[in-house]
């Protein structure tokens, strides 16, 4: 597996830092975020390591990252009425881990387009 000392995710998959585990398979491994800005807050990540998805994203573990957000939002049960995918991608995109991770929000109505914590409980 593809990993770096430093990264915090890659310490999650491989057990060293605590995570609530929602969904994992031989590619991706997703957990609930531990700041949730939605009742529904679910970060699914490849277990091997890529800074951004500017990397060189091997086409399987782009492929498996897409199947683990559909999984997540069965599990989570917000495939219907709908989720919002987000991913942040470097300094400039608020990217706060350099690791790629898909955001899974919902759970309540977005009123504002934009997923803040005034929405929970809508």
């Amino acid at each position: 597996m593809k990993t770096k000392d430093d990264c915090l995710f890659c310490k999650i998959v491989a057990g060293e830092v605590p995570s609530t585990k929602v969904y994992e398979d031989d590619l991706v491994y997703a957990f609930d975020d531990i700041n949730p800005m939605m009742p529904v807050h679910t970060l699914v990540i490849p277990k091997d390591h890529y800074d951004n998805i500017a990397d060189d994203i091997p086409a399987d573990v782009a492929a498996g990252i897409i199947h683990g957000v559909q999984k997540v939002a069965e599990i989570k049960g917000v495939k219907e009425p709908g989720f919002r995918v987000c991913v942040n991608t470097g300094k400039h995109g608020c990217q706060a881990v350099n690791h790629v991770h898909f955001h899974v929000m919902g759970g309540a109505q977005m009123d504002t387009g934009s997923p803040l914590k005034q929405n929970m409980g809508k």
